[in-house]
């Protein structure tokens, strides 16, 4: 008997699909035009090596996202019309997929919840010109204001924000251009700190943070092309919305951190908002109003996306019950702050989902480029293969600072342990067999 999950999955048809330039690549774009991503994304590299190490670093991450953790799910997503929790059954077991990717895809989806309820908070605490500080009652109060009717909205109205989401991602877009026109000045200025030259640092930084970011998002290609017609809707939603997008939305804002050191060498800052803060006045304040409404998708899309996966894989408890109880997670650990040390949480996600699109692009190239289906309980050899990916992954985050391994993309070296684990296991026979669907 397969899980209800499973028994109760119904393909996306052909009808409901659409062009890649009318779902995959906004979707994705808006996904990186997210202030989340560049924000403390400058210090590590910029600060480090030179801009155009930095922006060939950026275009070889976006490659990497697109053709090691996207392409292999959004293939099975477009083939089979099943989303991410379904077509995962067969790398993980029809019973190991309620925990992987389920679960653990609501889990981190709470993760991102707090980083989206922490920065709408902290802008637009700064906006009116208050200090922000997690813990304050100010904080709080906005904090917990903005959780709740954000997780309310994913629950009860995400079909209101799918509407206006493609208008709220032109904001940051059009932010990051002003932002770069008033900083532009100063790129030609732009020198490294003294004592502080290391371009290999620089270059795999970008690679961890990129993909780091990425992880969840690469998984979730699976739910993103069934919604693709075919092949070329995948790859060219994949090329323009993942790659061409991890260009241009962390390319500018490189720029822009540069370019504001080198009008001001004084400036001490390296995350986005601290050039923010050194434009002044009210083009400030404005901007932090506008990145905090333009942090309204995201942080519903991860309420959205948490609550369809408990619910789907925890029928019993509500959708509303799971998502508010996720969220009120969320807000504590936004208002605490623990949500705002975006690197460490980039290499946990990287560790996480690193090794799952690793397993999972295994397990595709060894049936065929096709959706072998789910297989019969737990998938042994998809549960190892994350096990020692994760741990690969997640040595940044447990050795000491200042040694030579926080250096390396660990989150890439993720992905290739899960594949490689995952096909040795699979020639060594310890895939279980294949299960009908109905």
């Amino acid at each position: 008997m397969l899980p209800d999950y499973l028994a109760k999955a119904v393909p996306n048809p052909e009808a409901n699909r659409g062009p890649w330039y009318a779902n995959t690549a906004p979707s994705y774009a808006g996904i990186f035009l997210w202030i989340a991503f560049y924000q403390q994304m400058a210090g590590a590299t910029v600060g480090h090596g030179g801009l155009g190490l930095c922006l060939l670093a950026l275009l070889v991450a976006g490659l990497l996202c697109y053709g090691l953790y996207y392409l292999a799910p959004a293939m099975l997503g477009m083939k089979t019309g099943f989303p991410l929790y379904v077509v995962g059954s067969s790398t993980f077991g029809a019973k190991g997929g309620y925990i992987m990717p389920g679960l653990l895809m609501g889990v981190l989806q709470i993760g991102w919840f707090a980083v989206a309820t922490f920065f709408a908070a902290d802008f637009i605490l700064k906006g009116i010109g208050m200090k922000s500080q997690p813990m304050t009652a100010p904080f709080i109060a906005a904090g917990v204001l903005w959780g709740l009717v954000m997780a309310w909205v994913g629950v009860k109205g995400i079909q209101y924000v799918a509407k206006v989401s493609l208008l709220l991602n032109a904001i940051p877009l059009i932010m990051l251009l002003i932002v770069l026109f008033q900083t532009a000045g100063g790129i030609g200025q732009y020198r490294i700190p003294a004592g502080q030259e290391n371009p290999f640092l620089a270059f795999t930084s970008v690679l961890s943070i990129v993909i780091g970011f990425f992880a969840t998002a690469g998984a979730a290609g699976a739910d993103f092309g069934m919604n693709s017609r075919d092949g070329s809707d995948v790859k060219m939603g994949g090329l323009v919305g993942i790659a061409l997008a991890v260009l241009v939305a962390g390319g500018l804002p490189l720029l822009s951190v540069a370019g504001a050191h080198g009008l001001n060498p004084g400036l001490t800052g390296w995350n986005y908002d601290d050039v923010i803060q050194n434009i002044g006045g009210p083009i400030a304040s404005a901007m932090f109003f506008l990145f905090a409404i333009a942090s309204i998708p995201p942080t519903c899309f991860c309420a959205f996306i948490a609550g369809n996966s408990f619910s789907t894989m925890i029928p019993g408890v509500s959708r509303v019950a799971s998502t508010m109880t996720g969220a009120a997670v969320g807000i504590l650990l936004a208002v605490t702050g623990a949500a705002a040390n975006l690197i460490s949480f980039f290499t946990v996600v990287g560790a996480s989902f690193g090794p799952i699109c690793g397993a999972m692009a295994a397990d595709y190239l060894l049936s065929g480029r096709q959706w072998a289906g789910p297989r019969a309980g737990v998938n042994a050899a998809g549960y190892v293969a994350w096990a020692v990916g994760f741990v690969v992954g997640i040595l940044p985050f447990i050795l000491p600072a200042g040694q030579a391994a926080n250096a390396q993309p660990a989150v890439l070296y993720s992905f290739i342990t899960g594949f490689v684990v995952y096909a040795v296991l699979a020639k060594m026979g310890l895939q279980p067999k294949v299960v009908a669907m109905h």
